[in-house]
């Protein structure tokens, strides 16, 4: 038995790229479940599906993240290990194409869960990582575009980024996520973001927090999209996971994690959900969220948005 699915985001996405979406959606699943017909771990699968998703410019993560208002990119990322409850993380990262295999080496290489920002670089090095530029020039155009505007004072609300969403909220989609269950009924799962668009320099959201945006434990494996500021205040992905601890399946987790987070906080948010025995749920509260899935004995990937 495994199950693998992934998420590209929540938020508006326009119809002329949902195609894209779906297809890197599936695209990920295909490395994953690769690893796990095979007898592979949920850790491997994981990585190696958000690794594809990092290098599709589709999506808000590695090669294609979005900039912040000083016009870089600061990249986190998040995998986690349910049976012992491992973690690794990073946060803030630049010039590397896959944030989330330098999440993995945290877990593995150090006796920490999180480190962030020049450290995190100078331990990139360390570990062989190479120099990368993540900067499309379509994420340059926007970030040209908009900074302008907010430079014009179209932007009237900056310190509470309400305007800019309420107008584009197509810039919330764009974190990646993956969770599985392999056939030895371990769980993993992981998270990568280039983070929200116009952000300042330094900020970490909710991916490399334990329990925010990325959880695993022996209930299952959780990962969520959005507006991080919101998720972390609940611990969103732990309170999915929760549910699941309390009885509830998949989809009913995924969905009671959702209104929990609505009527406490109120922050536009998707989540994904695999439970111990396999199965998948699925739940947002935006227009939009990307997903595909693959489970043992199907004979297609499942996909949405």
């Amino acid at each position: 038995m495994y199950t693998i699915l992934v998420h590209g985001g929540a938020g508006n996405i326009p119809e002329d790229k949902a195609q894209a979406h779906l297809e890197g959606a599936k695209e990920a699943v295909k490395a994953g479940s690769e690893i796990l017909k095979s007898d592979g771990s949920a850790m491997d699968a994981v990585e190696a599906a958000i690794k594809v998703m990092e290098d599709n410019p589709t999506f808000n993560a590695g090669t294609g993240s979005v900039l912040t208002f000083e016009g870089e990119v600061e990249m986190d990322a998040a995998i986690a290990y349910g049976p012992n409850l491992d973690f690794g993380a990073v946060a803030g990262v630049k010039n590397i194409r896959h944030p989330i295999s330098l999440a993995r080496l945290v877990m593995e290489k150090t006796d920490h869960v999180l480190l962030a920002g020049q450290g995190a670089n100078d331990f990139a090095k360390l570990m062989g990582f190479e120099y990368h530029d993540p900067i499309t020039p379509q994420r340059k155009a926007q970030w040209e575009k908009y900074r302008q505007e907010f430079m014009n004072g179209n932007y009237k609300d900056w310190p509470k980024l309400r305007e800019l969403f309420k107008e584009h909220p197509e810039f919330l989609h764009g974190t990646v996520g993956a969770v599985a269950i392999d056939s030895h009924g371990e769980t993993a799962a992981a998270t990568s973001t280039g983070g929200v668009f116009l952000k300042l320099l330094g900020r970490v959201g909710d991916t490399p927090i334990p329990g925010a945006g990325t959880y695993a434990t022996i209930e299952g494996a959780s990962s969520s999209t959005g507006l991080g500021e919101g998720m972390m205040r609940i611990l969103f992905t732990k309170t999915a996971l929760d549910f699941l601890r309390d009885g509830l399946d998949a989809q009913h987790a995924a969905e009671s994690a959702i209104n929990y987070l609505d009527n406490f906080v109120g922050t536009d948010a998707g989540i994904i959900i695999v439970d111990r025995n396999g199965n998948v749920g699925i739940h947002h509260n935006t227009p939009n969220m990307t997903w595909a899935y693959l489970k043992d004995g199907m004979n297609e990937i499942s996909c949405g948005i």
